[in-house]
């Protein structure tokens, strides 16, 4: 854990995801809010989440590993591909990050049409559970995507990381806004409810995409492509032990060993 504090290629990690989470809710969120009468555009909102997607994971990816999201960071984290160390500070950079986006946004939006900025909402029809469930399995195909792209064993992988990604969230999008906003990122729905203090049914944008994550990282390292690793090597991982033969490629190419990913 030492070692990770006094590296600069670790604050600057935590720092890509302070950045990229701002933005991805800045940008997402204010192609979401309705400035006319009538139904939103769901093509528009599902692209532009899914662009700003791409574009970060493009952008920061070989820094961080562009989570920008909570639950793909404690899906990293249940398959022991970071430590805990590393997980807190990312998923604090980007609840953090996620604010500062949404509160840009909100200084920069008419009052009028400040109401919209809590795009989240539950279909009247819905019960809680049902909710929980279409947020969870929104969630775990874009994990899964995530694994899947950004696993450097796949050596003979076609097309590009960042699209298809990108492509992923806007498919959840697509299926999801009308029954939950299809957030399937809690930072991206504890911003809003900071600054409108709306926090109604709150937890269910928290556990469906947590849930989710974690399966769709389960599935991928235990079942579809498992890891060879050891309970020891999982656990030295988890505790942020220091590499001993990749030190001097961690420090200048800026990247952590256990987010390696094939150029995105």
């Amino acid at each position: 854990m030492m070692w990770e504090i006094r590296s600069f290629s670790f604050w600057r990690a935590v720092f890509a995801e302070f950045f990229a989470t701002m933005f991805y809710v800045f940008l997402g969120l204010g192609a979401s809010l309705k400035w006319a009468a009538g139904p939103a555009n769901i093509l528009n909102i599902a692209l532009a989440f899914g662009f700003a997607a791409a574009t970060l994971v493009q952008s920061v990816g070989h820094i961080s590993g562009a989570h920008i999201n909570p639950a793909v960071t404690f899906a990293f984290l249940i398959g022991a591909q970071m430590s805990f160390f590393r997980a807190i500070f990312y998923i604090a950079a980007q609840l953090l990050g996620a604010v500062a986006g949404a509160a840009v946004l909100y200084g920069v939006t008419p009052t009028a049409v400040r109401g919209n900025l809590a795009l989240n909402t539950i279909h009247p029809s819905l019960s809680l559970g049902q909710a929980t469930t279409v947020e969870a399995f929104l969630t775990l195909q874009f994990v899964l995507c995530i694994f899947a792209t950004y696993d450097q064993r796949r050596n003979g992988r076609l097309g590009s990381v960042s699209l298809a990604i990108g492509f992923s969230l806007a498919l959840g999008h697509l299926f999801g806004i009308y029954y939950t906003g299809a957030s399937m990122n809690p930072a991206r729905s504890f911003a809003p409810a900071v600054l409108t203090r709306n926090f109604t049914n709150h937890w269910v944008y928290w556990a469906g995409p947590i849930i989710g994550g974690a399966i769709g990282g389960l599935i991928y390292d235990f079942i579809l492509l498992p890891r060879m690793r050891g309970l020891s090597e999982r656990l030295s991982i988890l505790k942020g032990a220091q590499p001993t033969d990749l030190n001097s490629k961690r420090d200048t190419a800026g990247e952590p060993i256990e987010l390696t990913t094939q150029s995105l």
